[in-house]
């Protein structure tokens, strides 16, 4: 849909939600201003330095490639011309304390064998059937749900009454973890597709059962991006620049401004303190912000206080460089706590775990063989966000930290040289520092309860002229939910800058 003539809008924000809104603005027709605070793009998807070059230090799980692949050909272009895509083969290598070893491939019969012959037979059969139940959930809610600019109750209540099969997971205070404790006998199995429910910063035992169609969308396929995820916003922001996109770096938005109640723009920070003209604006950040008034009391009140609280799970993130020793590594792995109980219980009382399961991303194994020399690694463990008016960690906590991880990843065998230091981790408290207002957490609103992803922002905002896109908005979390919302808060845009000018 193209506007009448080019107008103005602002995107403050140049992570992938608002790099995919600027994308098809752009190519409607419409003037687009992007501020960013940061020196790059991305947002989250962000990089620290290390003696072996810049690593991953947010997202590192691409799926649901045809997300952007659709995006590029929005602009006439190709991906494939900007970037490289690795194909997994090992979706990921699982390993637990009791010595076994799991890879997972997405292919339904190639990975009940493997289950079969780590777990027994039983626990084959039981993959298999629930492989099946997590396709059919995808299959049912990928289009209302994920697909649709605004879910609505009605129709998604449709969808369950005409297939019976996916009732179980529907019902009230039916969780993830409780379904998946009736579908799997094995505890690992549970320990393993119950993780699910952190890809969106929640825990099995609070977390919807639907949250099992994650599974299958990660099933269709997962890719590392040559380069490092980075350059994926990169060429997303090269790309905006080519559509003529003004993108300023280093630039805050100070404040969203009103007039008799409908956006008319942005106050920027800086030396010039320039005040971009707006018909619109598309925040790309933590609504909590909004709600926080750190935009100005003029959309303070753009959304309710459900649309923000609870929040979502944070992590302590450590990124760095050194030579691996011991365990054989893919690209993505997950070494297990030795219970879901030790990891998930803890965080449901809103503290940290202390033998937590760790998730380990070799990022420059993405073709497979270990360099040689040091290599570049993230690790994330899962935490709580910060309460309110929480105290900033303390060294000896990050020292703790430190302590407790390596510790825990030598008794699997795997050793790092040099061992980093507490310098090389991300905390709650630094995430909270870094996205204003969200107290550390990662993936903006909770998932808990079986509404809760109703209670997400869509695009729109109670002022008429300010959007939203983002992991903060629907369809939430995740690398290609941002894409998809800024896909939703362009079209939003477009229809009532269309309106307007008709």
């Amino acid at each position: 849909m193209a506007v009448q003539s080019a107008q103005s809008v602002v995107v403050v924000g140049a992570g992938i939600g608002g790099l995919a809104t600027a994308i098809r603005l752009a190519v409607a027709g419409c003037r687009v201003t992007m501020v960013e605070a940061g020196a790059a793009p991305g947002g989250k998807m962000r990089v620290t330095q290390t003696a072996a070059g810049p690593v991953d230090a947010g997202p590192t799980v691409l799926t649901m490639r045809e997300v952007f692949d659709g995006l590029f050909a929005v602009a006439g272009e190709r991906l494939d011309t900007h970037l490289r895509l690795i194909p997994q083969a090992v979706l990921a290598r699982h390993f637990w304390s009791d010595g076994t070893r799991l890879d997972l491939t997405g292919t339904r019969d190639t990975d009940a064998a493997a289950i079969a012959a780590a777990m027994g037979p039983r626990a084959g059969a039981a993959y298999a059937a629930f492989h099946d139940h997590a396709g059919r959930l995808l299959a049912a809610f990928d289009g209302p749900m994920m697909q649709s600019a605004a879910p609505q109750m009605a129709e998604l209540a449709a969808v369950a009454l005409r297939q019976p099969s996916l009732w179980r997971a529907l019902l009230p205070g039916t969780s993830l973890g409780s379904d998946l404790l009736w579908r799997l006998p094995d505890a690992r199995l549970r320990q393993l597709f119950g993780r699910y429910s952190t890809y969106v910063g929640g825990t099995p035992g609070l977390s919807p059962a639907v949250l099992a169609l994650i599974w299958r969308a990660e099933a269709r396929g997962v890719w590392a991006v040559e380069g490092g995820m980075h350059r994926l916003a990169q060429a997303l922001a090269a790309l905006a620049l080519r559509l003529g996109v003004d993108i300023r770096y280093d630039t805050r938005a100070l404040v969203v401004q009103t007039d008799r109640g409908r956006i008319s723009g942005v106050a920027l920070g800086g030396a010039s303190r320039d005040v971009v003209p707006a018909r619109a604006v598309v925040f790309n950040g933590d609504p909590a912000a909004l709600r926080a008034g750190l935009l100005g009391v003029g959309v303070a009140q753009a959304l309710r206080p459900a649309a923000t609280e609870p929040r979502s799970l944070s992590a302590r993130v450590w990124t760095f460089a050194a030579r691996a020793h011991g365990a054989d590594l893919a690209l993505h792995n997950l070494f297990f706590a030795d219970s879901a109980a030790d990891e998930f219980g803890p965080l449901d009382r809103g503290r940290v775990p202390q033998a937590p399961t760790i998730y380990l991303h070799a990022q420059d194994r993405a073709q497979g063989a270990a360099p040689d020399g040091p290599e570049r690694f993230q690790l994330i463990l899962n935490a709580p966000a910060r309460a309110p008016g929480a105290a900033p960690e303390t060294p000896e906590e990050r020292d703790q930290c430190a302590r407790t991880t390596f510790a825990r990843l030598a008794r699997f065998g795997l050793t790092f040289d040099p061992v980093p230091s507490s310098q090389a981790l991300t905390t709650p408290g630094d995430f909270a520092r870094l996205f204003p207002a969200s107290r550390g957490a990662l993936y903006g609103r909770s998932p808990h309860g079986l509404l809760a992803s109703l209670h997400r922002p869509t695009a729109r905002t109670a002022v008429p002229g300010l959007y939203l896109a983002g992991g903060g908005a629907h369809p939430g979390a995740g690398v290609p939910m941002a894409a998809l919302s800024g896909k939703f808060a362009a079209q939003a845009v477009l229809r009532d800058l269309g309106s307007t000018g008709r």
